[in-house]
């Protein structure tokens, strides 16, 4: 295991230092540091001897000297969002990891915020491209504010560098600063989450114990020690004596090739996790996934277009029932947004809903945009279940509506330099409950759409005793982007973590019925018209991570920020110690005979 602080010593990682950053004021007219000054370029003002160049210059300077360093962290960021669905190239996940820690071992605090910022924007720009479809300038903005995170990160794993066992402390401030962006601004957006990149590795059973932050630990710790290893090799070979008979008389090898091993036991560590499976019963369901006409910001149509083509579905799965080629299920389900217009005051789409209800004779969870009943503007994205006989029933609403495509936050300020939020006409009102529903012989647990992000919002519905999930979801904007298998591999998570089947029902695809191993049974292709049947398990018991909640996370958090304090405490105490040992060694000796109150006066 790691027992202290090593230095980067390849190229340019070595040459990174906050000293070169701010270089003296040479003479008039001197090229700055780093880089010649070109031909065609204006003589630099002399300054004064002793002043300090400017802040702009220090900067300058920086960013010539070491921009390779900083291109090696803007790849591996590119390199990590391979790691995400729909490439799923899992391991690269934790080799990023690996690769951000050797770039900011041993740096200052400022050195290590910019290669986490220079890591996190490409990253999160290849992740999050799917939101193209409004406007490159989203996709930027966005990956703009989520790296801003990133900045802490690289701060943190620069500072706890220099502690013993800073690998486990690097690994808890992964987690510090996912748990920090899955909350802030406007509710948090957990998208990019180094367990996302993990529903179907070795590392995927480990969410049964301790969710989506034990996961995300388990992968960033084996990223760690492999950089811990990395170093210790690197240290060693720059020596002079790098021939392996060398390495290893200096006692390197071993201590390597150890935490190689640790790394490697993170990463099957989840082989070892009990995952529940074992279904007290079942029940017979139908996923009706109706599609839209046109993909993109416009795919609702005209009025009614999405619910006649669920409700067509819908009839051919009852002429199929009739027929005899299809058993009869016990529910069926529709995705969010099935129907546009309010089934309570739209009498079209009310009857609408009606005939499909009775000719499939079964409940019908049904998502509908809903009027609110009491609050003018505003709107309610809500799963109701429809019964054949008695009609609408009770419903959910969703709980965290999307910012800024759900509602605008300061609307009145930002509707008039941001026009294009124009589009956004009416604000939905978030829900205050769980979706714990009654569907036929099923107790559900209904999540909209990206609602399975959040680790609470999924957690809460378990424990309130829904006996399987479901996600109701809409991707029909962001349709073939990668946008669609990146909520379905948060849905695969989320039946390991929960124990639970998860079915994805979407207007135009991925639906989806996800075993509670987290493995897929069926799936639809996108922008296609389907009906998936299945005998859902229905589970009653829980998890460990149902039991902890949220315990996991807050404790890595804390002790990852608690490592970073102590550094920032000892390097306090070190700065306060600097002047008084000066001061003792600058004094002079007292005089020959002198008592030892003299020498103290002397000083």
């Amino acid at each position: 295991m790691p027992s202290g602080p090593e230095t980067t010593t390849a190229g340019d990682a070595e040459d990174f230092r906050e000293d070169a950053a701010e270089p003296p004021a040479g003479p008039p007219g001197a090229p700055p540091p780093g880089g010649a000054v070109p031909p065609d370029a204006p003589a630099a003002p002399s300054a004064p001897a002793g002043r300090r160049p400017t802040r702009r210059r220090r900067l300058a300077a920086a960013a010539r000297r070491h921009w390779r360093v900083s291109l090696v962290a803007a790849a591996t960021g590119v390199l990590l969002a391979l790691a995400f669905p729909p490439y799923g190239v899992w391991p690269l996940s934790f080799l990023a990891v690996a690769a951000l820690s050797v770039l900011t071992h041993g740096r200052t605090w400022r050195q290590g915020a910019w290669l986490g910022f220079a890591l996190a924007l490409p990253f999160f720009f290849w992740l999050l491209r799917w939101l193209h479809v409004i406007g490159w300038d989203v996709t930027f903005g966005l990956a703009l504010a989520e790296a801003a995170f990133f900045l802490a990160l690289g701060a943190g794993l620069a500072r706890t560098s220099t502690l013993r066992l800073w690998p486990l402390w690097g690994a808890c401030l992964w987690v510090a600063e996912e748990c920090a962006r899955d909350r802030l601004p406007l509710g948090g957006f957990p998208w990019g989450r180094l367990a996302f990149a993990n529903t179907s590795s070795p590392f995927t059973p480990l969410a049964a114990l301790g969710g989506a932050p034990l996961v995300s630990f388990a992968v960033a710790l084996c990223g760690t020690l492999l950089a811990w290893a990395a170093l210790r090799l690197a240290r060693a070979h720059g020596t002079g004596r790098p021939s392996w008979r060398a390495v290893r008389r200096r006692t390197v090898a071993l201590p390597a090739l150890g935490a190689t091993a640790l790394a490697a036991g993170a990463a099957v560590a989840g082989y070892a996790v009990p995952v529940p499976t074992d279904a007290e019963d079942t029940v017979s369901i139908a996923v009706v996934q109706g599609n839209v006409q046109r993909p993109g910001m416009d795919f609702l149509g005209r009025p009614m277009q999405i619910l006649d083509n669920h409700v067509d579905a819908t009839l051919r799965l009852a002429e199929d029932i009739e027929a005899g080629r299809v058993e009869r299920p016990d529910l069926v389900l529709w995705p969010e947004n099935a129907s546009d217009l309010d089934p309570y005051r739209d009498a079209e789409a009310r009857a609408a809903i009606e005939e499909a209800v009775r000719a499939v004779g079964v409940p019908i969870l049904v998502g509908a945009l809903v009027d609110h009943p009491t609050k003018e503007g505003y709107v309610l994205n809500q799963g109701i279940v429809w019964d054949p006989v008695t009609g609408p029933g009770a419903s959910y609403t969703k709980q965290h509506p999307v910012p800024f495509g759900e509602y605008v936050p300061f609307r009145d300020q930002l509707s008039t330099v941001i026009t294009r939020l124009q589009r956004v006409p009416r604000d939905f009102y978030p829900g205050d409950h769980t979706g714990v529903l009654d569907v036929g012989p099923a107790r559900l647990g209904d999540v909209i759409c990206f609602e399975v992000a959040y680790d609470g919002i999924v957690r809460d519905t378990v424990n309130d005793g829904a006996r399987a999930l479901v996600v109701q979801t809409n991707n029909a904007t962001y349709g073939r982007t990668g946008q669609p298998e990146q909520q379905l591999a948060m849905s695969q998570l989320r039946a390991v973590e929960h124990g639970r089947a998860v079915v994805t029902v979407a207007t135009s695809g991925i639906s989806a019925i996800v075993a509670p191993d987290g493995s897929i049974e069926q799936r639809t292709e996108e922008f296609t018209q389907d009906v998936l049947t299945a005998r859902l398990p229905l589970r009653d018991g829980k998890t460990v991570a149902d039991r902890l909640g949220a315990a996991p996370e807050w404790a890595l958090t804390a002790v990852g920020l608690g490592a970073w304090a102590l550094v920032v405490v000892r390097g306090r105490r070190a700065r306060r110690a600097a002047p008084a040992a000066d001061l003792a060694q600058a004094a002079p000796p007292a005089r020959a005979g002198g008592t030892a109150a003299e020498g103290a006066a002397g000083d």
